[in-house]
């Protein structure tokens, strides 16, 4: 995948990173394969996602890297550059094209920059109900969480992108966007997104592949909104991925190959103006 040089597009562009929570990269692979994408296929280099290994097997984890500048890394023998990398010595994955920096993190690293930061949560760790919940989302200068963002809602995303649109359209013109919205739809429970599925039955790689869809169906709006103002650098990946009986295993935080592997992709999303 073609790597621009991040000290070009930070504080020019606007960024979009996008988590689709818990989705695992076979079944993302084989639905762009089937067409079935066509939203997000339509931006991912050549119609495909890379195949990455995440940097964590749960969320909070995951997340804590990834703010740090350690994406998901690609699936072949290293070492990867690097978008984004705190400055540190010793440090084999930074590069020429590396945005560099020395705040403790990405996040704080942008606002300084000039980006206003946004958080639009997903899952738990984003609910700011507690301290954990508190975490990620206090690292940014304005953040949103609401019960009909969660994983228990069917039309959780449908909200998240109302929420992205009416903070897009609030912002002064000349303000620089760093956009971050953590998709729940994925997490369990996701039975509610095939039609004929029962809470009964439970989850499954079918209703994670239709919850996936959903997604598809509504991600234009999400990019149109980003790209509204200026042109904007999007990520999308996910963070993890999860098991569904694969050699026994349920659920993820643990070391299997559906929980490692993830999808991923950037791309610059062109300026509608």
């Amino acid at each position: 995948m073609h790597r621009p040089d991040m000290n070009e597009v930070v504080g020019r562009d606007d960024l979009l990173l996008l988590t689709l929570d818990t989705l695992r990269y076979d079944v993302a692979a084989e639905l762009a394969a089937a067409g079935k994408l066509p939203n997000l296929s339509a931006h991912l280099p050549d119609g495909q996602w890379e195949k990455r290994h995440a940097p964590g097997s749960f969320t909070y984890a995951s997340h804590q890297a990834i703010f740090a500048g350690f994406l998901p890394t690609p699936a072949t023998p290293g070492p990867h550059p690097r978008l984004f990398a705190a400055r540190f010595a010793g440090s084999e994955t930074t590069a020429d094209g590396t945005y560099v920096f020395d705040s403790p993190d990405l996040v704080t690293a942008l606002a300084e920059h000039g980006y206003h930061t946004v958080c639009v949560g997903g899952v738990g760790f984003f609910n700011k109900r507690g301290a954990l919940g508190n975490v990620l989302p206090g690292l940014f200068a304005e953040s949103h969480w609401e019960p009909d963002f969660s994983v228990a809602s069917p039309t959780s995303f449908e909200a998240q992108v109302a929420c992205a649109e009416r903070v897009v359209a609030a912002l002064p013109a000349e303000q620089r966007l760093f956009l971050f919205l953590n998709a729940s739809t994925l997490h369990q429970p996701n039975w509610f997104h095939l039609p004929g599925a029962s809470r009964e039955a439970g989850d499954s790689r079918e209703t994670h592949a239709a919850a996936l869809q959903y997604i598809d169906a509504q991600v234009d709006r999400l990019f149109d909104a980003m790209r509204s103002r200026r042109r904007c650098f999007a990520i999308v990946c996910s963070d993890h991925g999860t098991a569904y009986g694969d050699d026994g295993y349920t659920g993820h935080r643990l070391g299997h190959e559906s929980v490692w592997t993830v999808p991923y992709g950037h791309f610059f999303l062109e300026s509608a103006t």
